[in-house]
């Protein structure tokens, strides 16, 4: 063998090394899926994925859209009295109503947010307001940004807004 046939051995050697790991790359990053999935696919926002089901709203986030859905955390919903949670399952519209007014119904990702306010799902206006990258939605503050879907973005929070009463 020459050097030249085993310089080009280990030239396609190399190009199939790189394409090897260009593949192994692309089977571990997770393909682009709806807001319902990555609210499924989120540990942290497990008990809000339970509520979506409950209200009846997984299809609304699986083929809407595009949403911007301000998330909050398990621990953001263990902050809510348990008599409130207990409310809320007993009344549908209520917890409908809850979920909607974190949804927003345009794609927003943290760099588009200013200070502003924006018409909710639910009907009601929600204030947003951005200094430096830290982004806040009325007295929630975001604490992951630009959780991207296929048909929207999710923001996990760390406070349950308050759904207004009056609309």
């Amino acid at each position: 063998m020459t050097f030249s046939t085993h310089l080009t051995l280990g030239r396609r050697t190399l190009l199939a090394a790189a394409l090897l790991a260009g593949m192994v790359g692309c089977a571990t990053r997770p393909a682009p899926v709806d807001l319902a999935q990555t609210l499924a696919n989120t540990p942290s926002l497990s008990t809000l994925n339970a509520l979506v089901a409950q209200a009846g709203l997984t299809a609304t986030l699986k083929t809407g859209g595009p949403f911007t859905v301000f998330a909050p955390s398990n621990d953001a919903f263990k902050a809510v009295p348990a008599k409130t949670m207990d409310e809320l399952a007993k009344n549908p519209e209520k917890l409908k109503a809850l979920l909607a007014y974190h949804v927003v119904p345009a794609k927003l990702m943290a760099a588009d947010v200013k200070n502003s306010n924006v018409k909710s799902v639910q009907g009601s206006m929600l204030a947003l307001a951005k200094a430096g990258d830290f982004v806040t939605v009325e007295t929630a503050a975001v604490t992951q940004a630009d959780i991207s879907a296929t048909n929207g973005v999710l923001h996990i929070v760390d406070t349950v807004l308050p759904a207004p009463t009056g609309k």
